[in-house]
């Protein structure tokens, strides 16, 4: 389909990457291809400064235009005066919660030890909102138990008993489900409200977006495009990642699709997932800010609204 839209005030961006993991990604590393047919002619991957736990951090200090992540880092960013625009929805479920048989639910955590991998970063914070909403006090009622061991992994923390739960990514899913590692208290796919929204959204540079909106919205239908194949043709997506050399293993591409929603992009609404996000950060007292300061701040889906008309089938 053709859009009488004008060139693009600049043919260059910079996405993020992760080298060897973020399988949720996916759709964005699929951008690249589609930008460059499309005229964006300088289209670059940056793996951003590694002292950073969040990739957050990437775009505040200016090392990418736009950021994939959770709506809370995105939410904090807007918070701590960052200049960024959150532009899109993008999928849900990226996560779940693996757990020991003492616990069976969100609110048995009490008085439990929970692996992390660090503080701060944003696994944490979605943790602390999912414990926070079942009514327990995050910093008082569980005890983070911080960093990877010696032993390579959380989950090998879970498995010599160091922790009674810990998160799991999209890369690991099918290794503990094969081995039976724990079992599933809580997945963000399925289980409401947090179900109901976005998991990973989509957020630029505010000059970016300001500057060059043409590209602005090229990015995003791009992104989107991708988000489509990965729903129509999983495993050609996979495959293509791989081949790319963005993600080593082909298994773990196709199990994250299978078990994200990608295919929610057009009935899910981008606002209200950052409605719903800020006011969990606003009760845990890790924003002062309301809902709706956040939105009028830090958000702009006047393009996101546009692409869907756009792409409607």
């Amino acid at each position: 389909m053709a859009f009488a839209e004008p060139e693009p005030e600049t043919t260059s961006v910079r996405l993020g990457r992760w080298v060897g993991g973020a399988y949720c990604w996916e759709s964005l590393y699929l951008a690249g291809e589609l930008l460059r047919a499309g005229g964006m002619t300088d289209v670059q991957y940056v793996q951003g400064d590694q002292k950073y736990f969040d990739n957050s951090e990437w775009i505040a200090a200016g090392e990418t235009d736009f950021d994939f992540n959770m709506p809370t880092m995105h939410i904090r960013s807007v918070e701590a005066g960052v200049p960024v625009k959150i532009l899109a929805g993008v999928h849900s479920g990226c996560w779940e919660l693996r757990a020991n048989d003492r616990v069976n639910s969100i609110a048995d955590l009490k008085g439990k030890r929970v692996g992390v991998w660090a503080m701060n970063d944003h696994p944490l914070v979605f943790l602390q909102l999912l414990i926070n909403y079942v009514g327990l006090d995050p910093n008082h009622d569980v005890e983070w138990v911080v960093g990877v061991q010696e032993n390579g992994s959380l989950m090998q923390n879970f498995i010599d008993g160091k922790v009674d739960a810990f998160l799991v990514d999209t890369s690991q899913y099918s290794e503990v489900r094969n081995k039976k590692v724990g079992h599933t208290v809580f997945s963000n796919l399925i289980d409401r409200p947090w179900s109901q929204y976005f998991c990973c959204m989509l957020a630029g540079r505010t000059d970016y977006v300001d500057k060059y909106p043409v590209a602005t919205k090229r990015v995003l239908r791009a992104i989107l495009q991708a988000v489509e194949f990965c729903v129509s043709n999983p495993k050609s997506a996979a495959r293509a990642v791989v081949d790319r050399g963005f993600l080593p293993s082909y298994d773990v591409a196709l199990t994250t699709l299978q078990n994200t929603g990608h295919d929610r992009w057009r009935e899910y609404d981008a606002e209200d997932s950052v409605r719903f996000y800020a006011l969990r950060l606003l009760e845990t007292g890790m924003i002062k800010s309301s809902p709706q300061e956040i939105i009028a701040k830090g958000t702009d889906f006047h393009f996101f609204e546009e692409i869907k008309r756009e792409l409607k089938t």
